[in-house]
């Protein structure tokens, strides 16, 4: 029984990239499925499907995104930032920036996950779930 999920999550996204996969299935839930249409509408992966056959939530399948001539992968570092053991939240004003605005940061608020820029244009706070670049 996994205690982060969010961490178990990044942790097999990064450990695909790293192995140079073009797919990685990882189990399902809410929080996750948000997580994934980010970073689909960011340009951040090639594609996703929900399955919800397999298991009690299903699986997501993530399409890792390379690029063409290098085939290097579009994500260079995902880094867990809030943990259960240290959360860390942000107010809209002091909403971080990822490599002078390069990068996104994902945000959990109380109107939904969505990035940091998204939280400060609705001037909502919340917890910062993880950074990506």
């Amino acid at each position: 029984m996994n205690t982060d999920v969010i961490a178990d999550y990044l942790t097999r996204v990064r450990n695909a990239v790293k192995a140079g996969h073009r797919v990685v299935e990882v189990p399902a839930s809410n929080l996750k499925k948000e997580i994934t249409k980010i970073l689909f509408d960011q340009g951040y992966i090639l594609s996703y499907k929900f399955e919800d056959d397999k298991g009690h939530q299903g699986v997501i399948k993530i399409a890792l995104k390379y690029d063409k001539l290098t085939k290097d992968p579009v994500i260079k570092k995902i880094q867990r930032i809030s943990k259960p053991g240290l959360r860390k939240y942000a107010s809209s004003q002091e909403m971080p920036r990822i490599l002078n605005g390069l990068g996104i940061a994902i945000v959990s608020t109380s109107a939904g996950v969505m990035t940091g820029k998204q939280a400060q244009s609705q001037n909502v706070g919340g917890e910062v779930l993880c950074y990506v670049y």
